[in-house]
Parts: structure tokens; C-alpha cells; sequence
């Protein structure tokens, strides 16, 4: 007779295969659809949660596709965001988008052509920007739905929005309220390719080539009396930059270094001069040695332009490199800017918004004819004035270092001096402490994620100089303020503003360039249009982004969650983007910050650690990983990796993630077929002590990730979880279970009790491993059976395991010998004396497990997975017991506690139904497979 259709094996339609690229997107369209959407049901079944948590999506650029360090961004976001869901906490997540700023400009640019965008209204080119933003957010809001990520995708946020326009400006209005909002004149980051002053999160550095010059300023007459000299004398300035040395106005010495005049007449700083020597650039020993003070005031000559270039002390000055004389030009840096105030010296600006010389240098006189120069990009001019210079050059070299570049147009920037609004750092205004002052306190409340978060951010705000917030470009919130063209005061009245507010609320910002001032102006405002002028920039779009607390936590516009936000989560680059500009926007206003806590993640890199780039072939794109593994394998990737440092991603890796994924899917599949007839999970306390020694094992598992994933830990959490899986419960645990799952009568208590253990050890895997494989968990419902089924996957809430005691089973001893055991096994295997396990008994002579443990035989059979184990206290039972069940092994061994076990090759026949060596005969059953039958 053939047994096995009395057998009771695991039977479940939950496939072995996931097919994932064919069966994902069919499941994420009902997802999102309006009759079964799955983030209406996390609202609806989180309602009367207690705790909530809102994660503030920062917002990506509206322009081209996806890349996979969007992917990693968003389904981390999803992953906490579920994570908090699946531990029973209410959540808020309503994606957005940044609308406004260059790149979208310059392709609307790039597809008109200059010259027909010039002659267009600005209401035109912005409209252009908004049809390129709108086509690219459904472009990407489809990508991002097409990775599982979940959240209120039919209301997301768009900066573009007229009502979310008209909120960035109120809040720029509650800068200028704080008396935080200032206009001035002073050198700033410009990038010349994008015609528009950058601030310094939109600098990237790169290294470049430039010149390194040394240059002979003469002493005037007045300094060589003050310097009590008659012979002829210069001052040595070194540059990186000739293309500045027409606007220099002075020559910074260090007030507290000493300086020296050399035998052939040049004046550097002291602890320099023998460098000096070195490179060539002086030949003459010292002859007068003088503190810079006695040259204070005094001037030198211009060898470009003859114009005079007053003698300074400046405490920027350094002694690690050039000369100790620092050439001076305001107009085109910021320390030069700084003590030039301190010393009225005039600020030169010869360059225009094109990074070419202008006018200036005709009506300045600032270079030998000059109308030859106007027009000419400065960095093409270099060469030409090297050449000006003739003797007066004393050495000249190129070399390469890190220098600032426009992270939008990839060229490099300069420093120019131009009228542009800024952010008051350190305002003390109305009893306020400073901006900075604040913004630093704040950052003491947040929590940081990695905790080195702090140090970073925390840094930049305390070294950051004013943020410069206006931009001279076209697409974005203007800066729409009115300016008394009498006193060109700008004004910032309440009635006034809020009055433009509520315009841009209905019409958007496009408003300002559509209508008249007379148009803009509240009734009965006190002001006469004729004397109004409008301020024409632009916000930097980091002032939109940062401005998105106020925009969407305070507006009733979206049910996004409270202000401030639960978390902010982006790349490590915004602690210098958003984090920081929103940070700023809401203590400026508010005096809080926007974020209980801060969580970053690295960038994306191929499998050597390089950047990504098309042209070396290294790109991975999600949508690739999607056709050919998955989606769902793209998102273990992400919670497999240790997401703070810089995430690897290959084909190699992409494999190696599907082989985890596969044994993930398969341990669900034997766990599900094999619990598919129980109707009832049995009371914990009535469950056999294997049972409850895998519960209690999985009980410290499951409590240690737990905490790990409460904390965003992911990759330890599945790192335990996998271990898991693979070791204690697929290695061992449902191992060992089989035969009383498959032989054992069906419901017999100790097939009942195994089946509960797996049951419970499924539904907390199940709930535990939602947040980042949501599909899989959410196809499993639809197999599962009714004790574990749920409608979907948004229906688990975990629950910890409860405390579980296992008085008298000592693991570590038991898998030492289970360990000892199996090596003896494969000895007699690899020599041919056995095939399989259940041709053995086991003998155990174990005072300690005779008098303590509560395992009964039938566990040690199945811990050992042979037919027959026998425990008694002494060595010579064991002996003669082992002789009576067969024939000895040769293979005994002892263990730590002076234990022995001996290994026979048992006498019994082979059960035909269960193949333990239990039975009187060769086709009779044993008695338990025998009572099976019957029962």
C-alpha cells in the first residue's frame, strides 16, 4: 500500500515563485485606485490611534525621469512611514514636488530659443515652466506609485499651486515682520551661465585650473616717508584670480605679523620671505623689519591702472601660502567686502551679470584701453592681462584646486557685488535672540539619524554667513515687495502684503508681472501708486522648499499632520538644502524648528563605490530593476542596506538580494502550507517544549528588531531576522517538525501545538516584514488560511509575543549536541555506513538532562531526527542499552557537562508510512503511525 496520501503535507496555493515583474503592477493599481485605496484605509483603520507620525515629504524637482537614488529616497520613506502604520500608529504622508527654479527655465530656454524667449511676457515664459513642471509630476508620480510607495497621491503638493505660491510669501513676509529681511549691496556667489546670484547650498566644488600669480604694487611716496625709505619699493600680492586686479581697491596686511623689506625692494610678510626666496619671487635678504601699522592708511600703485590701492590690516590675512599681502577688491569677495567696510573703501564692480567687463572699466579707468575689454568674458581675459602687467608679473603658474561651481549650470562661479536680499543671520531684533542663536538652540531638541546628523547641520548654521534668498530670473515666487521710489525703502505694511497674498491665492504669483502696481494695492493703502516701484528678483527655490511646513502642516489644505513634522528624511546633502532652509524659514517665523526629527541616507553607487554616470555604463535605473526582478526586490534592497553610508547597487547585488528574497517567500510558503487545517492556535502554556522553545527564541528576535526598526535601524533588523529564518527556524526549528506535522494523527496535540508555534511565528513576520514587503505580505492574505487571513496587508497590526518561560531546556548544551552529532553524521555518510538519520538511535547518558530537562524522547527523536533516543544517568545502562537497539557506530561522543551519547545503527524495521525504524516488521506500521490511521 502506498502511505503517502495518508500523510498530512503542507498544502497551500501561495506560489514558490513570486513572477514579480508580471504580477506587481496589477496589484499597486488596486492599490491606488479610488475604490481600494490603501492609504484611505491606513486613515480609516488608524483613526483612534493615539500616536501619529507625520513624515513632511522633501520635495523632488519636477524635470526628467526617476533615478534610483529617488527610488532609495522614497521607499525608505515608505518603509517608516508603514513601519509606524504596522505598529499601530496613525500617519500622514503627502508627497510633493518642487516647481520653480532654473533647470525648468533654462529647458523651456533651450526649446524656444533665446531670442524668441526674450521677446515673450514673463507670464508666458512661466507659463511654458508650469507645463513642463505639470507634465513631469505626473511622469514621476506614476514612477513613484509603480515602487509600492504609498501616501496621498491625488492631493500632493506643488509649489506651483497659486494658494501655495501665495503661502511661500507669507512667509517670507513673516521674515520681514521679524525685522530678519534686509537688502544690500555686497558680493555674493553669481553664476554667470545662469545670469542670478546662487546661495551657498546651490555650490558645489570641483577642481579647476588657474593661475597663481605674484604682482609688485609700488609704494607711493607717502608710504616710502612713513616707511623711512628713499629707494624705490612694492608690495608683493598674490592671486588666483587676475581678473580681479582691475577692481583692487587695497592691500590687506596681518596686524599681528611682522613684515619685511628685501635688499632688492619688495615688501611680503615675515615668516614667508625665506618661501619666498625659494620659489624664486624675491632674490633679496631682509633689510628693515616693521609691524604692517607703520603702512596703515598709506597706498600703493596699481601697476594695471595706476589707480591707488590703500595699505590695510585685515585679520583674514594668513601666513599658510602666498605673500602676507592680501590683494584687496570688495566688489569680489567676501572678506575683502568685510574690511573694506571697516575701511570705506570704494567697491568696484566692472563685471555684469554675463561674468563679462562692462562699462566700468571705460568710465573707471580700470585697465589700458579699456572699450577693447567690455564685452569679454573675464576668464578669457586672463592671459591678456598677464600681459599688461610686463615686468610688474614676477612669477606666474598654473595649478589646480577645489573651486565653487553652480550645481545647476556646472560651470564655475564667481564672487560679484551686486544689490540682492538676504536673511539677517544675526539680527537681534525687538528682544529676539539672533536667527542663528535660535536655529542652533533648536537643533538641540532634534533628534539626528545617524546622531552625527548634528555635528553637520549644526556647523553649517554656525558658520554660514547671511543667506542671499534672491535670484534675477523668471521662474519663481517673486520677492513682491513695493519700494518707495523717493526714499527706495521697501515696504513691508501689513494690509499691504497680505492684501498680494490673497491675489496670488487667486491668481498665483504670475499676478505681479500681469498687473499694475494701482491694481496690487489694497484699497485706501495711504500709498500713491506713481511713487511705488516693483522689486523685480525672484525667491531662491531653497526659500520655497523651505517654506513647505507653512504651506502644507498650517494650511487646511491637505491632511498632512500637524506642524511641526514628525520627520524630515532626505539624502546627506541636504543638511546643507532643506533641512537647513526650512530649519531657517520656520525659526525666523515661528521660533521652532519644523522637525522633531532629522534621518539621512547616503548616496548611490555602483559596486566598485563609483558615482553613477551613462557614460560609463554604470547606471542602474528603477524601472530596469522592476522589468527584470522586481520591485519588491528593489525595496529589500533598501532595507537590507545600511542606508547611512553611500548604498551600493549592482546586478551582482540585485541577485544576491533575490536570493534572500526567495528563501524570505519560501520559509512564508512552508509556514502557510503547513498551518493550512488549523483552526484554533493552541494557549502557549499547553504547547510541547519545542514549541516554546522556538517562541521564546523568536520572541527575543522579534523584540530586538522591533526596537531596531522603532529606531530605523533596518538592515540590523533584517540582518537578526534572516539569521532567523535561516538558522534557528528553517535550519533547525521546522525541520525537526515535520514528522509530527506529516505522520501525526491530525489533531494530535503535538502536531497542534507545532502548528501553533508556526501560525504565531508567522502572523509576526508577516507584520514585521509589512513595511518593506508589503506585496508579498498583501499576497499572502489572499492564501492564507482563516486564522491568519486579514482583506489585506493594511490590516496587520503587530503585537509582541508574550513572555515565554522554558524553565528546564537548556539551548546552548542542545545545539552543541545537535551540532556534535550531525558532524558524526556526515562521517558516516561520506563512508557509506547510513543514508539517512532515522536508521540511528541514540543513547544519552546525561545525569543533567536525565534530572532537568522536561524534553520528552519523542523531542530528542525529533531534535535529533532519528528514530529512536533513550536517556539514563548512568554510563553502564548506556552501554547495555546501546548494545540491545543495534549496532554501535564507533562515533560516541561526550560533551562539557560530562555527558556521553552513543550512536547505533538501530535494529528495528523501517516504517512504510514514516520511515523511522520503529516497526515489528517491514510492512507493518509502527504504533504511532498505526493510531494515526485510526484516530
Amino acid at each position: 500500500m502506498d502511505y503517502k496520501e495518508t500523510l498530512l503535507l503542507p498544502q497551500t496555493d501561495f506560489p514558490m515563485r513570486g513572477n514579480l515583474p508580471q504580477n506587481e503592477p496589477a496589484r499597486y493599481a488596486k492599490w491606488f485606485s479610488k475604490e481600494e485605496s490603501a492609504y484611505a484605509k491606513m486613515l480609516h483603520n488608524r483613526q483612534n490611534a493615539s500616536k501619529t507620525f507625520i513624515l513632511h515629504d522633501g520635495p523632488p524637482y519636477a524635470n526628467g525621469h526617476i533615478h534610483i537614488g529617488h527610488a532609495l529616497n522614497k521607499i525608505l520613506k515608505d518603509v517608516i512611514i508603514k513601519t509606524h502604520y504596522f505598529f499601530g500608529e496613525k500617519v500622514r504622508y503627502v508627497p510633493g514636488w518642487d516647481c520653480h527654479g532654473l533647470p525648468i527655465e533654462q529647458q523651456v530656454e533651450k526649446n524656444l530659443g533665446k531670442e524668441k524667449k526674450d521677446a515673450l511676457p514673463k507670464s508666458k515664459i512661466r507659463e511654458l515652466c508650469r507645463e513642463h513642471a505639470r507634465k513631469f509630476i505626473d511622469i514621476q508620480r506614476e514612477e513613484f506609485k509603480a515602487l509600492g510607495v504609498i501616501g496621498d497621491w491625488d492631493n500632493p503638493y506643488m509649489t506651483m499651486k497659486f494658494k501655495f505660491e501665495a503661502d511661500i510669501y507669507r512667509a517670507l513676509c513673516g521674515v520681514a515682520d521679524k525685522g530678519l529681511l534686509v537688502e544690500r549691496s555686497k558680493p555674493v556667489y553669481w553664476s554667470w551661465a545662469a545670469r542670478s546670484a546662487l546661495a551657498e547650498a546651490e555650490v558645489e566644488y570641483e577642481d579647476k585650473e588657474d593661475y597663481s600669480i605674484f604682482v609688485a604694487f609700488a609704494l607711493s611716496p607717502e608710504a616710502k616717508t612713513k616707511l623711512d625709505i628713499s629707494s624705490d619699493a612694492s608690495v608683493i600680492i598674490w592671486t588666483t584670480t587676475p581678473w580681479t586686479l582691475p577692481a583692487n581697491v587695497g592691500i590687506s596686511f596681518s596686524p599681528d605679523e611682522n613684515y619685511v623689506l628685501t635688499s632688492d625692494g619688495y615688501i611680503v610678510a615675515e615668516p614667508l620671505h625665506v618661501k619666498l626666496l625659494e620659489q624664486g619671487v624675491v632674490k633679496g635678504e631682509i633689510v628693515k623689519t616693521f609691524k604692517a601699522s607703520v603702512l596703515e592708511n598709506s597706498f600703493a600703485i596699481n601697476p594695471l591702472n595706476a589707480r591707488s590701492s590703500q595699505l590695510i590690516l585685515g585679520n583674514h590675512v594668513t601666513m599658510d601660502g602666498g605673500s602676507g599681502c592680501v590683494h584687496t577688491a570688495p566688489g569680489h569677495g567676501d572678506d575683502d567686502y568685510k574690511v573694506g567696510l571697516r575701511y570705506g573703501l570704494e567697491v568696484v564692480m566692472p563685471v555684469d551679470e554675463r561674468g563679462c567687463y562692462d562699462e566700468s572699466v571705460v568710465r573707471l579707468g580700470l585697465l589700458p584701453n579699456p572699450e577693447s575689454f567690455v564685452g569679454e568674458h573675464i576668464f578669457k581675459c586672463n592671459e591678456r592681462i598677464l600681459e599688461l602687467l610686463g615686468d610688474r608679473l614676477l612669477k606666474c603658474s598654473k595649478f589646480t584646486h577645489s573651486y565653487p561651481f553652480c550645481w545647476r549650470t556646472h560651470q564655475p562661479v564667481i564672487y560679484r557685488a551686486t544689490k540682492q536680499w538676504f536673511v539677517a543671520m544675526d539680527e537681534a531684533v525687538d528682544g529676539r535672540e539672533s536667527l542663528r542663536k535660535m536655529a542652533m538652540d533648536e537643533l538641540g531638541k532634534v533628534r539626528f539619524y545617524p546622531k552625527s546628523g548634528i555635528n553637520r547641520l549644526g556647523s553649517m548654521i554656525e558658520n554660514r554667513p547671511d543667506w542671499c534668498i534672491s535670484r534675477q530670473r523668471d521662474w519663481g515666487v517673486p520677492i513682491a515687495f513695493f519700494r518707495d521710489k523717493t526714499t527706495g525703502k521697501p515696504i513691508f505694511d501689513t494690509k499691504v502684503v497680505e492684501h498680494i497674498a490673497n491675489i496670488f491665492e487667486e491668481k498665483g504669483a504670475d499676478a505681479w508681472w500681469d498687473l499694475e502696481i494701482a491694481e496690487l494695492l489694497v484699497e485706501e493703502s495711504g500709498y500713491n501708486p506713481e511713487n511705488l516701484e516693483k522689486v523685480m528678483d525672484i525667491l531662491d527655490v531653497w526659500f520655497d522648499s523651505g517654506s513647505t511646513w507653512k504651506a502644507v502642516l498650517q494650511s487646511n489644505d491637505y491632511d498632512a499632520g500637524e506642524y511641526p513634522a514628525s520627520m524630515y528624511l532626505e539624502g546627506s546633502d541636504q543638511h546643507r538644502g532643506w533641512f537647513q532652509s526650512s530649519l531657517l524659514v520656520s525659526t525666523a517665523n515661528n521660533g521652532i524648528a519644523p522637525y522633531a526629527k532629522i534621518l539621512t541616507h547616503g548616496f548611490t553607487v555602483d559596486e566598485k563605490g563609483e558615482k553613477m554616470s551613462k557614460s560609463k555604463g554604470n547606471v542602474v535605473a528603477p524601472s530596469d530593476v522592476a522589468k527584470q526582478y522586481g520591485v519588491e526586490i528593489l525595496r529589500l534592497w533598501v532595507g537590507t542596506s545600511e542606508y547611512t553610508t553611500d548604498l551600493k547597487i549592482s546586478d551582482n547585488i540585485l541577485k544576491q538580494i533575490s536570493e534572500q528574497y526567495r528563501k524570505i517567500r519560501n520559509t512564508f510558503r512552508f509556514l502557510l502550507a503547513n498551518v493550512n487545517d488549523l483552526e484554533t492556535i493552541m494557549p502557549i502554556a499547553q504547547m510541547g517544549e519545542l514549541d516554546k522553545w522556538i517562541l521564546k527564541h523568536a520572541k527575543g528576535v522579534f523584540d530586538e528588531v522591533e526596537a531596531y526598526f522603532r529606531e530605523y535601524e533596518f538592515s540590523k533588523g533584517f540582518a537578526l531576522l534572516n539569521h532567523f529564518i535561516a538558522v534557528e527556524l528553517s535550519g533547525i526549528y521546522l525541520d525537526i517538525s515535520k514528522d509530527r506535522l506529516y505522520c501525526n494523527a491530525k489533531n494530535d496535540p503535538l502536531r497542534l501545538s507545532a502548528q501553533s508555534a508556526m501560525a504565531l511565528i508567522a502572523e509576526k513576520l508577516m507584520a514585521l516584514m509589512a513595511p518593506t514587503l508589503t506585496y508579498t505580505i498583501d499576497e499572502m492574505m489572499e492564501y492564507a488560511p482563516a486564522l491568519l487571513k486579514k482583506e489585506s496587508v493594511f490590516d496587520l497590526v503587530y503585537t509582541p509575543l508574550p513572555e515565554i518561560k522554558v524553565p528546564r531546556f537548556d539551548e546552548s548544551h542542545m545545539m552543541k549536541l545537535r551540532e556534535e552529532f550531525f558532524e558524526r553524521v556526515d562521517r558516516l555518510k561520506k563512508g557509506g555506513k547510513i543514508k539517512s538519520t532515522l536508521e540511528l538511535a541514540l543513547v544519552i547518558m546525561s545525569d543533567k538532562l536525565y534530572q532537568d530537562s522536561i524534553l520528552t524522547e519523542i523531542d530528542l527523536e525529533d531534535w535529533f531526527t532519528t528514530s529512536q533516543v533513550c536517556m539514563v544517568q548512568e554510563n553502564g545502562t548506556a552501554q547495555s542499552l546501546a548494545k540491545s537497539l543495534g549496532t554501535d557506530m564507533g562515533e560516541t561522543f561526550g560533551s562539557e557537562n560530562g555527558d556521553m551519547v552513543f550512536i547505533v545503527k538501530i535494529n528495528g524495521h523501517k516504517c512504510p508510512r514514516c520511515w523511522k525504524y520503529r516497526s515489528k516488521s517491514e510492512e507493518e506500521l509502527c504504533h504511532r503511525c498505526h493510531e494515526a490511521l485510526n484516530a
